[in-house]
């Protein structure tokens, strides 16, 4: 099985910045895309980022396109979520996902066959 672990999530104030990282671990990887989703109170599960295996293809939801930004670390098996100049609208509990056998980006959540336990991230005005 394989089991995801995200950190990094916590209380900052409306500008600052956080970063969220995301170990997987549990098995053997060969190739993997990886994303990044967020879900308020009372919302749905929205995709935030996503990348690709290689990590030289991205995805933004437009909301956060210009202020966060994805990597990955394939020898470490993690992925990360830089997020900055943060608004009280990304206030949100943060997900990671990962999508197994696969080198191309995926940008629905149900393509994704395993998720971490969430990590909450709050921006106060």
């Amino acid at each position: 099985q394989v089991q995801l672990v995200e950190s990094g999530g916590g209380l900052v104030q409306a500008g600052g910045s956080l970063r969220l990282s995301c170990v997987a671990s549990g098995r053997t990887f060969r190739s993997y895309a990886m994303g990044w989703f967020r879900q308020a109170p009372g919302k749905e599960r929205d995709i935030v980022a996503a990348i690709n295996w290689s990590g030289d293809n991205t995805y933004y939801a437009d909301s956060v396109k210009g202020r966060f930004t994805i990597s990955r670390d394939n020898a470490k098996n993690t992925v990360y979520l830089q997020m900055n100049s943060l608004k009280p609208e990304d206030t949100a509990v943060y997900f990671c996902a990962l999508a197994m056998d696969t080198i191309v980006l995926h940008l629905e959540a149900s393509e994704y066959e395993y998720w971490g336990q969430g990590t909450q991230v709050t921006v106060s005005s």
